[in-house]
C-alpha cells in the first residue's frame, strides 16, 4: 500500500491519519490480530461490508450539519473511493459504501481538509452527537442546541475516557418539548430548558433501542448548563469501568443500570465527580456560527407545471422559522441516498435560495434554511427537477430503512426496496396520509433497529420463516411505538410476523382498520391502546397463514434469487480480544500516551491513559490463569484475588487501591505523575511476572 498524501494543519489529526495506515500494515503483515484490528479501525469510522474485501466509510457530521462545500468534497471521496453514492443514515452521518482499506487513510485526509472527521464515528466511543435538525431556527425553541452539541462533540473526540468501553454511547439534544432528536431512546437525551432566565437541560438517561428497546428514566428536571459536559463525563467514567465487556449483546449502559441499578450508577457518577478534568464548564454559544445567507432572490416568473404537487409541497415539507421572513425546507431523499452526481446538481439547484447550512434529519432526509417566501417557487423546480420535491416529509410516506441486506452483515431481509414500495403504495392509495405527521413508519433489516422500528407507529424488522423444509423472508410486525414528549417515549410492541411479500397487505389492513374506526381526531397510538394488541394479532393473523404461499414468497423483496439467511459478524461495535501479548502491547501503547499528555500538560488524559495501562495489565495476567473478567471493575477485584491475596505480585496495599485512587483525587500536575509512576511500575512488575510464567 501506498503512503497518503497530507496537506493537514492540524497535527493531532495527521498523527492520526498515519497510525490508521501503521495499523493497516501492521495487519496486512499479520502482526495485529484480526479481531483487535477490528476495533482499531472501527473507532475510526471503518466498518466492514456484507461484501467481502470492501469497507463501509463513516462520516461523522455533528448534529448532521453540512455546508455545501463540505458537502461537494464528499461527493468527489465517494467518486474517487467509493460507488458514487452518499447514504444518510438516522445518526446524521453519511456513510460512503465499496472503499479498500488500503485507501482509508487517504481518504480520511482528504476529507479533513474540509474539517470532516472519521473519528469515532463507529465502534466502542461516544457516536456522533445529534440534535433536531430544526436546532436554531425552531420557533419553539428556548434557545439552540446547537452550541451544546458541538462543545460535547469536541470535549469528548480523542477523549481518553471513552476510546475503548464496552460499547457504543449515544447523545443526543432535542430543540424542545416535542422531542424530536428522540431523547428517550439514548443513552444520555437532553432538552433545553430555562429556570429563572437561566438556560440547562432535562437530562434523561440509559435509553437505547436495539433488539431489547429500554427506555430511558428522567434523572434531571434541570441540569444548569456548566454542568452539561461534567455530569456526561461522569456518567462515562462509570459506565467505562463497570460496564460489560464480554457479552456486547449486554454491554450498553441501560443493561448496566438494569444489573446494578438507576440509584447505584448515579451514585457512582457522583463518586467520580472529584477526579474530572473540569468542575463547571462554559459553553462557547458562539461556536455555532449563523450561516451564510442566500443573496437577494432575483423578480424571475416560475411557472408550477403541477400547482396542486406545489400547494401539498407547501403544507408538507415548508414551515415558518422564528427568524422573521424565513422558511424552513424539508427535503424528502428516498431511503436516505443520493448519487453523486445528484448531490452536485442538488447544491447547485438550491444554492440562489437558502444558507449555506443543511442539516441531516433523523428520518434520513435534509432540512434546508432560510428561505424567503419569494424564493420558495424557485427552490421547488429546482428540487423537482431532481425528482427532491415529493410531499409528505416524516409522514407515512416517508419511510425510515436501514440498508438492510444491500450492505449490511447482520441484515436478514431487505428494508430498502421494502421502504420504498410502502411509499408509492401510500402515494397511490392513501394521498390524505401524507399531511399525517403523527404516524412514522420505520423498517430494519433485523432486530437491531438501525432502521428504529423499535419507536414507529407502525414498525417492520427483517427476520425469517420455516415453511416445512423451505425458509422464507418474514417481517416482524410491531404497533404503537413513538415519542410522547418532554422525554417520555413508547417502545413498539411485537405483534405478529408474517412474509415480507405480505408486508403491503399489512399496511393496508392496519391503515383501512385505523380509517374506519378510530375516533375523531383519535391518535394512531391511543386508537391503539383502545384497541389492544390482540385486536392487531387478530386482524392481522390471516396473512400470516403459510398453508397459501406461492413461490414469489420465497423471493424477497429487491431480489431475484430463492431467500436463504446469510448473517455474518455484527460490527456495530468492535469485539475485544483477549491475547495476553495484545494486551501487554496495549499497555505499553498506553502508557506511552500517559507520558505524551504528561509532556503536553494535559493532566487529566494522563492520569487516565495511565489508569487503562494498569486494567490492561492486569487483564493479561489474569487471561493467564484464564480469567476473563467482563468488566473493569472485575478485572481490579480478581486480580486481587488471584494475585495479591496470593502474593503472587507485591504492592503497597491492594489493587483496588492502587488503581482506584484515580477518582480520590483532583486531576493535578503531582498526582498525574504519581499516578503514571505507579502504572509504569507495575507493568514493569507484570511482564517480569509473565516472563516467569512462560519459563519452560
Amino acid at each position: 500500500m501506498q503512503s497518503f498524501r497530507t496537506e493537514l494543519e492540524n497535527p493531532i489529526v495527521e498523527k492520526d491519519i498515519i497510525d490508521l495506515e501503521k495499523k493497516i500494515r501492521a495487519f496486512r503483515e499479520g502482526k495485529i490480530h484480526d479481531e483487535k484490528f477490528r476495533s482499531l479501525r472501527l473507532a475510526r469510522g471503518i466498518y466492514g461490508q456484507r461484501q467481502p474485501g470492501v469497507q463501509m466509510i463513516r462520516i461523522k457530521l455533528p448534529f448532521g450539519k453540512i455546508s455545501f462545500k463540505q458537502l461537494l468534497r464528499i461527493a468527489d471521496i465517494a467518486d474517487e473511493y467509493g460507488s458514487g453514492n452518499l447514504h444518510l443514515t438516522t445518526r446524521q452521518d453519511i456513510q460512503i459504501h465499496y472503499v479498500s482499506l488500503d485507501r482509508t487513510p487517504q481518504l480520511w485526509a482528504e476529507l479533513e481538509q474540509d474539517d470532516i472527521t472519521l473519528r469515532e464515528a463507529c465502534g466502542n466511543t461516544v457516536r456522533n452527537v445529534t440534535s433536531s435538525p430544526t436546532a436554531g431556527i425552531d420557533p419553539a425553541e428556548p434557545f439552540d442546541v446547537s452550541p451544546y452539541a458541538q462543545a460535547v462533540f469536541e470535549y469528548f473526540l480523542r477523549n481518553p475516557i471513552c476510546q475503548e468501553m464496552g460499547r457504543k454511547f449515544k447523545i443526543s439534544f432535542s430543540s424542545n418539548d416535542t422531542d424530536t432528536a428522540f431523547s428517550y431512546i439514548h443513552d444520555i437525551g437532553l432538552i433545553p430548558k430555562f429556570r429563572n432566565d437561566e438556560r440547562g437541560f432535562k437530562v434523561m438517561l440509559g435509553g437505547g433501542l436495539g433488539a431489547q428497546p429500554l427506555l430511558a428514566s428522567i434523572v434531571e428536571d434541570f441540569l444548569p448548563e456548566d454542568q452539561l459536559i461534567p455530569y456526561i463525563e461522569a456518567i462515562i467514567r462509570v459506565f467505562d469501568r463497570y460496564g460489560e465487556r464480554n457479552n456486547r449483546n449486554k454491554a450498553r449502559l441501560k443493561y448496566l443500570i438494569q444489573k446494578i441499578g438507576l440509584e447505584e450508577v448515579l451514585r457512582l457518577a457522583e463518586e467520580e465527580k472529584k477526579a474530572l478534568k473540569v468542575k463547571s464548564y462554559k459553553i462557547n454559544r458562539e461556536t455555532v456560527p449563523a450561516p451564510s445567507l442566500p443573496s437577494e432572490v432575483k423578480n424571475e416568473r416560475i411557472e408550477i407545471a403541477n400547482p396542486l404537487r406545489y400547494e401539498q409541497w407547501l403544507a408538507t415539507n415548508v414551515f415558518e422559522q422564528k427568524q422573521t421572513g424565513f422558511y424552513g425546507v424539508y427535503v424528502k431523499v428516498p431511503v436516505g441516498d443520493m448519487l453523486t452526481g445528484t448531490a452536485r446538481k442538488f447544491v447547485a439547484a438550491i444554492k440562489p435560495y437558502v444558507a449555506d447550512e443543511i442539516r441531516i434529519t433523523q428520518n434520513q432526509g435534509l432540512l434546508l434554511k432560510y428561505v424567503k417566501k419569494e424564493a420558495l417557487p424557485g427552490l421547488y423546480a429546482g428540487l423537482t427537477a431532481l425528482d427532491l420535491s415529493a410531499p409528505g416529509f416524516d409522514s407515512p410516506a416517508d419511510v425510515t430503512t436501514c440498508p438492510g441486506t444491500d450492505t449490511c452483515n447482520l441484515g436478514i431481509s431487505n428494508s430498502m426496496t421494502l421502504s420504498r414500495v410502502l411509499e408509492d403504495l401510500i402515494y397511490n392509495e392513501y394521498e390524505d396520509f401524507i399531511y399525517n405527521r403523527e404516524i412514522k413508519i420505520k423498517i430494519s433489516g433485523c432486530m437491531n433497529s438501525c432502521g428504529q422500528h423499535g419507536l414507529a407507529h407502525i414498525g417492520f424488522h427483517g427476520s425469517s420463516l420455516k415453511a416445512g423444509t423451505k425458509v422464507l423472508p418474514s417481517v416482524q410486525v410491531l404497533l404503537g411505538g413513538g415519542t410522547v414528549g418532554d422525554g417520555v417515549g413508547r417502545a413498539a410492541v411485537k405483534v405478529i410476523k408474517v412474509p415480507a411479500k405480505r408486508a403491503t397487505h399489512v399496511l393496508r389492513s392496519v391503515l383501512d382498520d385505523y380509517k374506519q374506526h378510530a375516533e375523531e381526531t383519535e391518535l394512531f397510538n391511543h386508537y391503539y391502546d383502545r384497541k389492544g394488541k390482540d385486536y392487531f394479532y387478530q386482524l392481522l393473523k390471516p396473512l400470516a397463514d403459510l398453508t397459501n404461499l406461492s413461490h414469489d414468497e420465497f423471493v424477497d423483496w429487491g431480489h431475484e434469487e430463492t431467500f436463504a439467511t446469510a448473517i455474518g459478524v455484527g460490527e456495530c461495535a468492535g469485539v475485544v480480544i483477549d491475547l495476553v501479548a495484545t494486551l501487554l502491547f496495549e499497555a505499553d501503547e498506553k502508557a506511552g500516551w500517559a507520558k505524551e499528555a504528561l509532556d503536553d500538560k494535559r493532566w487529566a488524559d494522563a492520569i487516565y491513559h495511565s489508569y487503562n495501562t494498569f486494567i490492561s495489565s492486569a487483564k493479561a495476567l489474569l487471561l493467564d490463569k484464564n480469567i476473563n473478567s467482563s468488566t473493569q471493575a472485575g478485572i481490579i477485584k480478581e486480580f486481587d484475588a488471584h494475585y495479591i491475596d496470593k502474593g503472587e505480585i507485591t504492592l503497597n496495599g491492594t489493587f483496588n487501591d492502587l488503581v482506584l485512587e484515580i477518582n480520590k483525587h483532583e486531576p493535578s500536575e503531582s498526582f498525574a505523575h504519581t499516578y503514571f509512576e505507579s502504572a509504569t511500575a507495575f507493568l514493569s512488575a507484570v511482564k517480569i511476572k509473565r516472563e516467569e510464567l512462560i519459563q519452560p
